[in-house]
């Protein structure tokens, strides 16, 4: 295949051009002109260059008016025209003896000038632009950066000897804890690691099959993050969704010390499961986590939830939610929250009823206000027509039931034109009069935004508090446990004592309707650690090991 062919400037042209250009501008004309008038009066005309160390005069005379007469109608000729010339035109002027006319000089250092800047912009082209590519290195890595000082065949060889410790050299799931070390991978990493090499399929994974799947790994992801993706994601697939964490935390579940009383309870794996979504290896005290894998966290959210559910089918309706909080969520908002505006499920919108994974989204947003992802979720109730923007008209929407509810408690609200101007004062929106979603994330009272137009009761707890309290709350955002965090304990301390106080009556009756039997602890309000109660039996009909994963992840 021939080499493609370099393009090249015709410096010719270019200089073409720009004589053309020199010999169109007025100033050169009136020279010319000059010049003319001059020689046909027989006139000296004197011509000063850079090239010329001197001054050079032109002495015209009668004895050559002939030739003088032939090129000046050839310069008039030129000079009307103003065409784009071939080349410069050699004599329009008459010098002396050994002298050039003034256009020619002028167009041979223009030339010289031209070709000699071309020549060196081309050489520093050559020169520095391989310099510039070599000196910035690669800085794009999708999978992480590769490490020079990795040794993969040690890495197999330490792999190898794991596995030679076991009958056959084939692990199982339960010994895949010390492969997982072997790899310098968590601990919890074990699950992902048997299935990426087939376990499921035959219930254990023999060394040949391990070290061959590992050994890709370690040559095309060199970070934790992408090692993780890749053994948790779908064959050609480079993004994780929910269902795929489900074997790593039902092995979580499965094997945490923290979680032994869940072993018996299967039939709440799929609950607690659809609850956390995170990893955790080394602390043994699950209570002791707020972020992720709290079973206090876990056991408040499906407490609430079991309470609103009456019939125990594990969906909720509107009617249901209203009775959340005693009724304190505006039916408007309740009619939002079935409209499929935050929830995935088509279900909702369609059969008007929350699944339990919708219900762990309302619950933590509603609890804690303050978070970008409970911003997210309200002011997208909040837009009805979804322009992102909430306009005076949705505000006014919300306001007109809270002003009704009020006016019922015997309480007079503030008009509306008035709410509106402490929560555009607030607020303090960019755009005059149009509140959008990084107004309310850059402002830190976002809660009582969202709480003044739908919860009445959170409403008043606000109006009632001291301004001062409200304002040292702002300002210590972030320093301190978050709300979400507080209610849960408050929440969960609530619980176990009216479990702990209907205990003596537990021998000669049963609640049909309370998700939990009994209470087999006891607990320490302060700095000691919870320890857990027997699982909640939930007394109904619903089996819930034909309960699929899938219906809280659609």
């Amino acid at each position: 295949m021939a080499s493609p062919q370099t393009l090249q400037p015709v410096l010719k042209m270019k200089v073409d051009e720009l004589f053309l250009f020199w010999l169109s501008e007025p100033s050169t004309q009136a020279m010319l002109k000059d010049y003319l008038n001059k020689i046909k009066n027989g006139e000296e005309i004197e011509l000063s260059h850079a090239d010329f160390k001197g001054t050079s005069t032109l002495l015209l005379t009668e004895n050559n008016n002939n030739n003088i007469a032939s090129k000046i109608n050839a310069t008039e000729r030129m000079t009307a025209a103003l065409g784009a010339p071939s080349s410069p035109p050699s004599a329009t002027l008459p010098s002396a003896t050994g002298s050039n006319n003034r256009a020619g000089v002028n167009a041979r250092a223009l030339r010289r000038s031209v070709s000699t800047k071309k020549q060196a912009q081309a050489k520093k082209e050559e020169s520095v632009t391989p310099a510039l590519s070599e000196s910035i290195p690669k800085f794009y890595f999708p999978r992480g950066q590769p490490q020079a000082n990795i040794n993969i065949d040690n890495l197999i060889s330490k792999i190898e000897k794991t596995f030679s410790q076991f009958p056959d050299e084939r692990v199982t799931l339960k010994d895949m804890g010390l492969v997982a070390k072997a790899c310098e991978c968590p601990l919890y990493w074990k699950a992902p690691l048997f299935h990426a090499a087939g376990g499921d399929r035959r219930g254990y994974v023999s060394v040949h099959k391990f070290v061959a799947m590992w050994r890709k790994v370690l040559q095309t992801c060199h970070d934790d993050a992408s090692k993780f993706l890749h053994l948790l994601a779908k064959p050609g697939c480079n993004y994780l969704e929910q269902e795929d964490f489900i074997p790593f935390l039902q092995d979580v579940v499965d094997s945490h010390t923290g979680l032994a009383f869940l072993k018996e309870a299967s039939d709440f794996h799929s609950r607690y499961i659809t609850t956390n979504v995170a990893l955790l290896e080394e602390e043994e005290e699950i209570n002791q986590l707020t972020e992720f894998f709290s079973y206090e966290h876990f056991y408040v959210i499906y407490c609430k939830f079991w309470e609103l559910d009456t019939d125990h089918d594990l969906y909720i309706d509107q009617r249901d939610l209203m009775q959340h909080n005693e009724q304190a969520i505006s039916h408007r908002m309740i009619e939002r929250l079935f409209s499929g505006a935050v929830t995935r499920d088509r279900k909702v919108h369609k059969e008007g009823r929350l699944s339990y994974t919708d219900f762990v989204w309302f619950l933590i947003s509603e609890e804690d206000k303050k978070t970008e992802t409970s911003i997210e979720y309200w002011f997208r109730c909040m837009d009805l027509d979804g322009d992102g923007v909430l306009s005076m008209y949705e505000l006014e929407y919300f306001y007109q039931e809270q002003s009704q509810k009020l006016e019922a408690m015997a309480i007079e609200p503030l008009p509306f034109e008035d709410s509106l101007c402490q929560m555009l004062d607030m607020v303090k929106p960019e755009i005059p009069g149009k509140i959008t979603l990084r107004d309310l994330k850059r402002c830190k009272l976002s809660h009582i935004f969202f709480d003044t137009f739908f919860n009445v009761e959170k409403y008043l707890d606000h109006e009632q508090r001291d301004p001062l309290l409200a304002a040292r709350d702002a300002e210590t955002m972030g320093q301190e446990i978050s709300d979400w965090e507080r209610y849960a304990a408050e929440e969960y301390d609530n619980l176990v004592a009216e479990e702990t106080a209907n205990e003596p009556y537990n021998d000669c009756c049963d609640n049909v309707l309370d998700p939990i039997d009994h209470i087999t602890c006891a607990f320490d309000l302060r700095n000691e650690k919870r320890h857990l109660f027997e699982i909640p039996n939930p007394h109904c009909n619903l089996d819930l090991d034909e309960y699929e994963y899938e219906d809280d992840f659609e």
